[in-house]
C-alpha cells in the first residue's frame, strides 16, 4: 500500500514505497500526517533527538491562528476528529527546528517501532475500551467542582444586579429588571435532594395506590357507582324541567 496517495507526510515512510519516498518535496516534510491522539506522543518521542520538544498540537487544517481550546474536563468536552490532520512539533530553543529539517537527509524515521509501537487493531480497541469506563467517584467530584463554582458565578452575578439595581448608567439610564413572585429553586446540593425526596414520596404514592386486585375492582365499583347515581340525577332533574316545560332538547 502506497501512503503517498493518502496524504502522509516523510515520518510514515513505512508505509511509503520508495518511489513515494524519493519523490516527496523536502518543503512538505513533516507538515501533513494522518494523526491519532496516541500519534502525539510518538511525535515527541520521534524529534525529540533534535532537541527539547515543548509541545506537539495537532489540528484540523494546516494555517496559522488556529484557537486552541483546553479542556478543563477529564469526562466531558472531548472532540473526536476523524479524517486527516496537521501536526505542529514545537522546540524549546530555534536550534530544533535546524536540526529537525536536517533529519530530512538522514533517511527515513519511523513512528512505530518495536520498543515504541503504536497502538492498532485490536489491541487499540483494547486500549480505548477501558479509557471509556469512567470512575464514578472522579466523574462525581468533577460535577460537583462545577457545580460549585457555578453556584458561586450565579451568586456573584446576582449580588453585583443587586447593587446596580436602581442606580442610573453613564447617559443617565436606569436598568429595571422584572422579579417574579415565586423565584426558581437554588441550585445546591439541598435543594436538589429535596426536589428528589418529593419525588420519590410521589412515585411512592403512586405505586400504593390500587395495589392490590380488590383494591383496583373496589375503586372501579365505586366509579360506577356514582356514574349511575349522576344519571339518576339527570332523569330527575329532565322530568322536572319537562314538568315545568322548561325542557327543550334542541
Amino acid at each position: 500500500w502506497c501512503g503517498r496517495r493518502a496524504g502522509w507526510g516523510r515520518a510514515d515512510v513505512g508505509q511509503l514505497c520508495r518511489p513515494c519516498v524519493e519523490s516527496i518535496a523536502p518543503a512538505l516534510l513533516y507538515r501533513v500526517f494522518f494523526l491519532t491522539p496516541a500519534i502525539k506522543d510518538s511525535l515527541s518521542r520521534l524529534f525529540s533527538r533534535c532537541g527539547h520538544v515543548q509541545s506537539v498540537d495537532i489540528c484540523d487544517k494546516p494555517g496559522p491562528g488556529e484557537t486552541k481550546h483546553k479542556s478543563t474536563s477529564k469526562f466531558f468536552n472531548h472532540k473526536t476528529v476523524k479524517g486527516f490532520q496537521v501536526a505542529y512539533v514545537v522546540f524549546r530553543k530555534p536550534a530544533g527546528v535546524q536540526a529537525a529539517k536536517a533529519l530530512s537527509q538522514e533517511g527515513p524515521l519511523l513512528i512505530s517501532t518495536e520498543s515504541h509501537p503504536v497502538k492498532t487493531g485490536i489491541s487499540k480497541w483494547i486500549a480505548n475500551y477501558e479509557a471509556s469506563i469512567v470512575d464514578p467517584k472522579e466523574l462525581k467530584a468533577e460535577v460537583d467542582a462545577y457545580m460549585q463554582d457555578y453556584d458561586k458565578k450565579m451568586a456573584e452575578e446576582e449580588a453585583k444586579a443587586a447593587k446596580e439595581e436602581g442606580v442610573p448608567d453613564e447617559e443617565g439610564w436606569v436598568k429595571v429588571t422584572r422579579k417574579g413572585r415565586k423565584p426558581g429553586l437554588p441550585r445546591t446540593e439541598a435543594a436538589n435532594l429535596r426536589v428528589l425526596e418529593k419525588e420519590k414520596q410521589k412515585r411512592a404514592r403512586k405505586e400504593l395506590l390500587n395495589f392490590y386486585a380488590w383494591q383496583h375492582r373496589e375503586t372501579k365499583r365505586e366509579h360506577i357507582a356514582q356514574l349511575r347515581k349522576k344519571f339518576e340525577e339527570d332523569k330527575q332533574r329532565i322530568a322536572l324541567m319537562r314538568a315545568q316545560r322548561k325542557f327543550r332538547p334542541y
